[in-house]
């Protein structure tokens, strides 16, 4: 029987951990079961629910898979098999079908960790309540508080494979999203990271008129994100400078992220992308109320750039869901994060990084500017970010040295900078990012913290 302090959470994006160590079956078919009970709820005159499950081209895919199904049919829902596909995909479908969905992927984490994320009815999300009720019935059946009875006999849920028709339908939403327009004459290197964009992301955007290069398209199930995709951009550079491309675009395992490199190898990142559509839109009268949404990562420069254009933004916490709910409260076009999740409410439910893609290269060739042009809107302030690795997150809160260290620093700053210290909501990890007048001043500033968190923030023992 597992004890409730070790069993995986819910962070930002979903639950997450080791496969087959933290995360294990067990674990992922009480989710299931869970999951089942609190998304699948339904009128009992209109028959089974039914979920969609995706997954990326980790190898403990299948592992997951098996269990996740297991738990939802053991609750009397039906299951289809959507195969390997991208994050984005799978929501469209749940939106397009009216049902729940969930996603096996830990998106840009290295290939051993795995994850689940669910969407409600309608491609949504999860908010923090249903987060937590989910949460309360998965604890309750690993630890043997409920004592609920599953369905038998002719109740149990069934399973079928569809993954030919969510994929032509992806492929469909993004033909649709240029409204008839092409890419020709440009040339683009994708990089799809070995994740679920393989062998989606170079038909699609060929067809569409541009000359592609692809790279990292040849998934062995361990080799996800390695030296690859939006968190490793440095051989999708290369292969720009290479080829003599127009751009380059890397995405993350399960492709909800997208970042960019423009002719010259220069990384263009998501705040940047971020501020061109946004001014992009806002001039064409299609951004809702000229505003924006975007976390307290984003960069200062792009809210600076943003208040000279006349464009509001709207600041969240940390998390994509958390970017989605302030676009839904506000019916708001676009939002956003740094690391390249970019959210077009128009046409997705979440964020979606060959759409992403597509429309940066689109505003390219309407406006007929580079990507280095169109990324100038915005000069980015100096920004060092470190990951404390290894480190006892539950400490951070209590740890007051590094809280008045933290307020030295930006009374130092005088208002030109600012500091952000933050846990990791999928790791064992705390983020320390400092933002100054010049790089030396944030390396300096953020060394003295990072120090700090190394010292008080460890594991005990």
């Amino acid at each position: 029987m597992a004890v409730a302090a070790d069993i995986p959470r819910f962070g930002t994006d979903g639950v997450r951990g080791v496969a087959n160590s933290e995360l294990t079956p067990e674990v992922v078919m009480a989710l299931g079961r869970a999951a089942a009970r609190v998304l699948g709820r339904h009128d009992a005159n209109e028959g089974p629910v039914t979920f969609l499950i995706g997954c990326d081209t980790r190898q403990s895919g299948p592992l997951m898979f098996a269990a996740l199904a297991a738990g939802i049919m053991a609750e009397g829902a039906n299951v289809v098999d959507l195969g390997v596909l991208p994050t984005p995909a799978v929501a469209l479908a749940s939106a397009q079908r009216r049902v729940p969905a969930a996603m096996i992927s830990a998106s840009h984490n290295p290939f051993q960790d795995n994850g689940i994320k669910f969407f409600q009815v309608g491609g949504r999300k999860l908010d923090d309540a249903t987060e937590r009720e989910i949460d309360a019935i998965y604890t309750g059946l690993l630890t043997g508080m409920d004592t609920g009875v599953a369905v038998a006999g002719s109740g149990v849920g069934s399973q079928i494979a569809d993954g030919a028709m969510a994929t032509d339908a992806f492929a469909t939403a993004m033909n649709d999203a240029l409204s008839g327009r092409n890419l020709a004459g440009l040339k683009v290197v994708l990089d799809t990271a070995n994740g679920a964009l393989s062998t989606l992301a170079g038909p699609i955007v060929s067809s569409l008129g541009a000359e592609v290069v692809v790279l990292h398209n040849e998934p062995t199930g361990t080799n996800i994100n390695e030296d690859c995709g939006s968190t490793h951009l440095q051989n999708l550079a290369a292969a720009v400078l290479e080829h003599g491309a127009n751009l380059g675009l890397g995405f993350d395992g399960d492709a909800d992220r997208c970042l960019a490199v423009d002719a010259d190898g220069v990384i263009i990142d998501g705040d940047q992308i971020m501020a061109m559509l946004a001014d992009d839109l806002r001039s064409t009268g299609r951004l809702v109320d000229d505003t924006v949404v975007v976390t307290v990562m984003t960069n200062l420069g792009f809210k600076l750039a943003m208040a000279e254009r006349g464009v509001n933004v709207v600041e969240t916490q940390v998390g994509d869901r958390y970017v989605l709910e302030a676009l839904e409260s506000g019916k708001f076009t676009l939002g956003g994060e740094q690391s390249g999740h970019v959210i077009f409410t128009d046409v997705s439910s979440t964020g979606d990084g060959l759409l992403t893609g597509l429309m940066v290269m689109d505003l390219m060739v309407r406006t007929g500017r580079s990507l280095a042009d169109l990324a100038s809107i915005m000069v980015r302030l100096p920004q060092i970010l470190h990951n404390v690795r290894g480190v006892d997150r539950s400490k951070l809160e209590g740890a007051s040295a590094l809280w008045a260290e933290a307020a030295v620093v930006e009374s130092e700053l005088a208002g030109l900078g600012r500091v952000l210290i933050r846990p990791s909501g999928t790791e064992p990890m705390v983020r320390v990012m400092v933002e100054a007048p010049t790089t030396e001043m944030a390396q300096s500033a953020t060394q003295r913290l990072v120090a700090i968190v190394e010292r008080d923030c460890t594991f005990a023992g």
